[in-house]
């Protein structure tokens, strides 16, 4: 796993030019610590961090081919890759053994047909010296990040925004629009940043550019849904086979491979498939909590025992505040919400403390069912058919009583809160995009400046739209999947310098899993139905029937202290678009224990650290 750049500046001074991606390679430093490498020519500069994983003694990056006309710098992992020599041979000499010159050659040969044909996480750029013309392409589901910036035939690309911004002639400003979207979701939409004119290549997209021509854009790969030949017991076959192949490319590595453990379904089965393939258990990891209700510690210890793994562990406590602003400043490089990155850190640091490389079950949820909110619409269906009143006098009896400061699993009444809030909420998420955070009353209580704006989100393919609980998974898939815990993992672990991989994210199993009937997956209150029958003598009972939970921060418990009071600090700056009042309110309502308002204020915070720290 790497970091890359790419500048192309004819205005700028050469000398300031490789300063400037001297500043860019340093802020990708942690992607690549094993060697480091940089190509230039006159208002031109390529150049690349590497995370030696295959063909550790050759494929050094930039790589150019054997004529000097073609240089690629390359994010990845073709699993694949060995498969594709054959389909090479006759056409290109291979001087290395890896996937790197697989990767130039078939591009070279093929353009981006032959992305088609590769399996595997990646973000690439390609420059043709004698075209003039760069290419860009990002891996299908957007596990590998790809930023790029353009103005008046000058272009910039980097793996990471701050090394981007350190590239760049002149910080832009933030985008508003941008910055509304974030206050919905906690997250950006894809293709879009924190800042104006700073973008990102889409996942399954291709992007061309050149200085007389700009650029141009096209998709190489779209989920579909539906399609399925077959019965049940023959889709339990199919998975069977498909998801152990997907775990079997991703221990394809020159080093060792380890895992990550929460305890949940999805990492449990992706260790004793991983287990299972190679015929030993990989080392695993797990991070607690202090906190019970958020600690899935003895869960990982059993499915840890079952399979006989080399099992490690940590904790974390209490927050640290400069661990969170290192990530969000010197990774995330914009406002990123989702408090389990300081956790996915935690976890990754220990991680790479003994293995390079560790396989995650992320993509199991959005493929298979697994979020509690795919139950919401059939539970609305149900609750509107209620008598008005009935349901009037439920919700205030439900808001009157003080909402519980646990985590929502161990719950009944923190459930009926959340649900409380999904009524609301329905018709602002209809169409489905994404969980809202505000709805659009609340937005414009808290920044006025900001109500109505917002960026259009992605199209969702029209077969969903027959299906509102489909809708819903292909919409997680292709929005909050890359834009949320993707790009949290890939941050959290490229931190640590450690490469993670997600069998569940194999182009095989997202094709598969979306070709079945939606109602194979989720069946009454329960999702993660063909998971279930099709592997469930490999995990532990417990594991199966133990509630949901995922990987939650108790940020509660630390806005009624030290956080809250950070909070308030951070809240003088007349610079922030929100109305102080506001959140003063949602602090005091959340100390008092009325409500549990830590996810909102968690929000507000990272957005206040962030104005306030690419400022300083």
């Amino acid at each position: 796993m790497c970091g890359l750049i790419f500048g192309y500046d004819p205005s700028r001074a050469q000398p300031a030019l490789v300063a400037a991606a001297g500043r860019a390679l340093r802020a990708l430093a942690h992607r690549g610590p094993d060697a480091e490498g940089l190509v230039c020519a006159p208002g031109l500069v390529i150049g690349h961090r590497r995370l030696s994983i295959i063909d550790l003694a050759a494929s050094a990056q930039p790589m150019e081919d054997a004529l000097r006309r073609y240089v690629l710098a390359y994010n990845g992992e073709v699993y694949n890759y060995r498969a594709l020599r054959e389909r090479l041979a006759g056409r290109w000499t291979l001087r290395t053994q890896g996937d790197t010159e697989v990767l130039l050659a078939g591009l070279v040969l093929e353009g981006t047909a032959f992305l088609d044909h590769a399996e595997g996480m990646w973000a690439l750029s390609l420059w043709d010296r004698a075209a003039h013309t760069l290419l860009l392409a990002r891996d299908r589901m957007g596990k590998k990040p790809l930023y790029y910036w353009t103005d008046h035939g000058r272009f910039c690309a980097a793996s990471e925004l701050p090394a981007l911004l350190a590239l760049l002639p002149v910080r832009p400003p933030e985008d508003l629009d941008s910055t509304a979207d974030y206050l919905r979701y906690g997250y950006y939409l894809p293709g879009t940043t924190a800042y104006q004119g700073v973008r990102e290549v889409l996942p399954g997209h291709w992007l061309s550019w050149s200085p007389a021509a700009g650029c141009a854009t096209g998709a190489y790969w779209q989920l579909r849904v539906g399609g399925f030949r077959g019965n049940r017991a023959q889709a339990h076959e199919r998975l069977r086979e498909t998801l152990a192949a997907a775990v079997q490319r991703r221990l394809v590595a020159d080093v060792e491979v380890g895992a990550f453990l929460s305890g949940g379904v999805d990492s449990s089965l992706m260790v004793a498939l991983a287990a299972q393939v190679s015929g030993s258990p990989p080392k695993t990891f797990t991070i607690g909590f202090t906190e019970a209700a958020f600690d899935e510690r003895i869960y990982a210890r059993e499915v840890a025992h079952r399979l006989g793994t080399d099992h490690y562990e940590e904790v974390l406590g209490v927050y640290e505040p400069q661990a969170l602003e290192h990530l969000v400043l010197q990774h995330v490089g914009q406002p990123f919400a989702d408090s389990s990155l300081l956790p996915t850190a935690l976890v990754s640091n220990l991680a790479a403390r003994h293995v390079k490389v560790a396989l995650s079950g992320d993509g199991g949820d959005e493929l298979f069912g697994g979020y509690q909110r795919y139950l919401g619409p059939a539970l609305l269906r149900w609750y509107t058919r209620l008598p008005r009143p009935l349901r009037a006098g439920a919700e205030r009896a439900i808001r009157a009583l003080p909402e519980p400061m646990a985590h929502h699993s161990r719950s009944l009444l923190k459930k009926a809160h959340l649900f409380v809030d999904l009524v609301g909420r329905a018709v602002a998420e209809t169409p489905y995009v994404a969980p809202l955070i505000y709805r659009p009353d609340e937005l414009a209580a808290l920044a006025p400046d900001l109500a109505g704006r917002g960026h259009p989100p992605p199209g969702i393919p029209a077969v969903c739209d027959a299906d509102d609980v489909w809708r819903m998974m292909v919409s997680d898939a292709i929005i909050y999947l890359p834009q949320d815990i993707l790009l949290k993992v890939d941050r959290a672990s490229m931190a640590a310098s450690l490469e993670a991989r997600a069998p569940f994210l194999d182009r095989e199993v997202v094709e598969l899993a979306f070709s079945l009937p939606r109602r194979w997956h989720l069946a009454g209150l329960g999702g993660k139905q063909m998971l279930a029958e099709s592997f469930k003598p490999l995990l532990p009972p417990a594991i199966w029937a133990r509630r949901k939970q995922g990987f939650a921060v108790p940020v509660h418990r630390w806005f009624a202290g030290a956080l809250g009071d950070a909070l308030e600090a951070r809240l003088a700056d007349p610079a922030l678009p929100f109305v102080p009042a506001v959140v003063s309110d949602l602090l005091a309502a959340h100390r008092s224990g009325r409500r549990d308002y830590g996810h909102r204020l968690w929000q507000i915070y990272i957005y206040c650290l962030w104005r306030q720290g690419r400022s300083e």
